[in-house]
């Protein structure tokens, strides 16, 4: 077929002397610039060749001249992060916690380290959002069992909640007033009915009435006659619509029967300081972060004061040295 060549007369191509049920191929020749940009893109491989790593070997690829990698360009750069990070790390631990909210700049660097140290630590429990759920308490809000300023949030996640083995562990532990036959079926019932009149969920009733003079026998020690529980012992608010296991009859009668026992893991055994305290400045930024009380906030002034006074007078000519 390639004898039958011939110049195609209308566009002045030769043909390449196929020929289909009387269509011929023309061989017209690629365009300049296409060829030209080919040419370019070989030359191009090639010299990319001897600079950077591309032929494959037995333990990797050949360097190049350059002595480029991927790998390398990205451990630079992590490298370069650890760096400022580290300078954030060390400025968190030297700081006072109780001022720290008085730092913008460290205060921001601390919830961006925070939230991601969330996610790695903490969202299989209080899950990606922080909300909780039944049994793990909800971080957006403003019920706290200990407290919610930044320095107790930083010493709940340190010491945990009822770690074993660690003696500066948060404590506290309900009667299981059922199981250890403390209350009658019937007594339990009438302390739930109260409880749920305290907390708006009921009307007064007989039972309620019967569950109060209960309640201030049994319960009223640790979470107060009103019920707005104590954050010395960790004992919950029972007036306010906020339940770590649910506000329902059935879910309240079983914990005044059998108690609860969440544990929360001491962190301070397992992460550095730095990031306990990313950790406390993200928790403290969802919502219901408090600032610090003011007996803790004049103990620490009266601190700086009497640090101060014990330096001794400042000499003149030395001051602001």
């Amino acid at each position: 077929m390639s004898g039958n060549k011939r110049i195609d007369q209308p566009t002045g191509t030769e043909t390449v002397g196929h020929e289909w049920d009387g269509i011929e191929e023309l061989n017209t020749p690629l365009p300049r610039w296409w060829l030209w940009s080919f040419y370019a893109c070989i030359a191009f491989a090639i010299g990319y060749c001897f600079l950077y790593p591309s032929v494959p070997g037995a333990n990797g690829a050949t360097g190049g001249l350059f002595q480029w990698s991927s790998r390398d360009q990205l451990q630079k750069e992590l490298n370069a992060r650890d760096a400022e990070l580290n300078q954030v790390r060390q400025a968190l631990v030297a700081a006072d916690i109780h001022k720290l909210e008085g730092n913008e700049q460290l205060m921001q660097e601390a919830i961006a380290g925070g939230s991601a140290a969330f996610k790695v630590y903490c969202v299989q429990c209080h899950g990606a959002g922080a909300a909780g759920s039944k049994g793990y308490p909800n971080l957006n809000d403003d019920d706290w069992l200990w407290g919610g300023d930044l320095a107790t949030i930083e010493k709940t996640i340190t010491d945990g909640i009822r770690q074993p083995d660690h003696v500066e562990t948060r404590y506290s532990q309900m009667p299981a007033f059922g199981k250890d036959g403390l209350l009658q079926p019937a007594q339990i019932e009438d302390v739930t009915s109260f409880v749920r009149v305290i907390s708006r969920q009921e009307k007064p009733s007989a039972s309620s009435r019967r569950g109060q003079p209960i309640f201030e026998a049994n319960c009223a020690i640790c979470h107060g006659p009103e019920g707005h529980g104590d954050r010395m012992q960790g004992a919950p608010n029972l007036a306010d619509a906020i339940w770590l296991y649910g506000g329902d009859r059935a879910s309240i009668s079983q914990t005044i029967a059998n108690s609860r026992f969440g544990v929360m893991p001491a962190w301070g055994l397992r992460l550095d300081k730095a990031t306990i305290r990313m950790l406390a400045a993200y928790v403290h930024s969802l919502g219901g972060g408090e600032a610090m009380p003011a007996a803790e906030m004049a103990a620490d002034m009266t601190s700086a004061d009497v640090g101060a006074a014990q330096e001794g007078p400042v000499e003149e000519g030395n001051v602001g040295e």
